[in-house]
């Protein structure tokens, strides 16, 4: 499919999918005429790529990640290492604090509106 189809398939812009494949996440063939080639198992890989970018995760990390799972279905390849699941312990870890972290400052939000809506009565 070409890179429009995929921009559209996957809500994802084409400078979007560009950059994945500068970045070494997507892969494309091209035709003749120098467009690109997308297969059908991009758009899954399009999908891992957003969610992990979601998480957090950087485009590198990501690499290393890709290879490690299967596109249909997102689970993990017999490729995964444990040096790559020591690697997403730590992200994973990253993300719990960033989690408290806002946890912590929507406590502090929670008061400042019980306080002001008291205050306002």
């Amino acid at each position: 499919m070409r890179i429009g189809e995929l921009a559209k398939r996957t809500a994802v812009s084409e400078r979007s999918l560009r950059y994945y494949e500068k970045q070494g996440l997507l892969h494309a063939e091209r035709t003749p005429g120098g467009h690109r080639d997308y297969p059908e198992a991009a758009v899954d890989r399009v999908v891992h790529i957003q969610e992990l970018f979601a998480a957090g995760l950087c485009s590198t990390k990501i690499y290393q990640l890709l290879p490690c799972m299967r596109d249909k279905d997102g689970g993990p390849s017999e490729t995964a290492t444990p040096w790559l699941a020591d690697e997403l312990v730590r992200e994973r870890e990253r993300i719990d604090r960033q989690v408290a972290e806002l946890l912590r400052a929507r406590g502090v939000l929670d008061e400042v509106i019980s306080a002001a809506s008291a205050g306002g009565r």
